[in-house]
């Protein structure tokens, strides 16, 4: 009884670190727009893994937390770069050039049905439940009803797009799961390692691609850049890495139930954007659907559940 106050205490922070993560990782899709504007994807991506990288860097040293420097350790940062960053923000940024903010936070935030399949094939180490189940159902068809009907009128470029989404999604999904081997780290380091080798990756590609240094983009553009990469990488990534520690893989995606609202909210004030009929009942089932599946349930007998 004594450390039930701790315990609820505990509880509280770390459920308000689940919603800071999804209002910070929510407006993203709104800076993302903003900034693919006036600076092509794969630049806007490298610059914000290099200067989130180099901002968790400065933190890290100033808190005295040392880098390792074991080639396995870096080698574990390298994919989980490729997954949680270098291939989805990639794929993010260049579907919001057709995109609504709204449709692409509503396709990404798809990660915890992903988590689960990959957890049911692969890990198989959270239990699968039938609440589980249903919420996987009712998320998977809230996809079909947002992208369903523009794939019945054709391959178009918007469908390529909402198909980048949900793939972004899958990699997500894969990050979480891997993200649980660095429970050994402190949380700022496999965010910090992951975000340069990402930075490594994308560089030299925008320099062969896009040839940055002919742009000129736009006042907005460039403030949008550096929120994304301060507040919506640095700051989040922490935070989510400590989310795995204490949540669990699909337990700390759950910010993606939060993140739809706050991101179609954020995109509908700030961009004046508003969704289809079928994209409004899409995004119910979705959030119904990933909270089924993210939100506790009440433990009505000991569960043998790996942590």
């Amino acid at each position: 009884m004594g450390d039930s106050h701790p315990k609820r205490a505990s509880a509280a922070a770390e459920l308000a670190l689940l919603l800071a993560l999804a209002t910070l990782w929510g407006a993203s899709y709104t800076f993302i727009r903003i900034g693919v504007a006036t600076i092509p994807p794969i630049t806007l991506i490298a610059c914000r893994t290099l200067i989130a990288g180099l901002l968790l860097l400065a933190i890290m040293r100033w808190r005295g937390v040392r880098m390792p420097v074991d080639a396995t350790t870096w080698r574990r940062f390298l994919f989980q770069a490729c997954l949680n960053s270098v291939i989805p923000w990639t794929m993010v940024a260049w579907g919001s050039r057709t995109l609504d903010a709204g449709v692409a936070t509503i396709l990404n935030s798809t990660a915890p049905i992903f988590t689960f399949f990959l957890t049911l094939a692969i890990t198989r180490h959270e239990a699968v439940t039938s609440r589980k189940l249903l919420g996987v159902l009712a998320g998977m068809a809230g996809i079909c009803l947002i992208v369903g009907m523009q794939a019945l009128s054709g391959f178009g470029e918007e469908l390529t797009a909402q198909l980048a989404m949900v793939l972004a999604a899958i990699a997500y999904a894969g990050a979480a799961i891997l993200g649980r081997g660095f429970r050994d780290l402190d949380p700022i380091v496999p965010a910090a390692g992951s975000l340069l080798c990402g930075a490594a990756i994308l560089i030299p590609v925008s320099l062969v691609l896009e040839r940055p240094w002919t742009l000129q983009p736009s006042a907005g553009s460039m403030l949008a850049l550096l929120a994304l990469a301060v507040f919506s990488t640095a700051l989040a990534f922490v935070i989510y890495f400590r989310l795995i520690q204490t949540l669990g893989s699909i337990g700390a995606t759950a910010q993606a139930y939060l993140r739809v609202p706050i991101g179609v909210a954020v995109g509908v004030v700030f961009l004046g954007e508003q969704l289809s009929s079928t994209a409004w009942i899409g995004l119910a089932c979705v959030v119904v659907g990933v909270a089924a599946m993210t939100i506790p349930a009440r433990k009505t007998r000991p569960i043998g559940e790996a942590a």
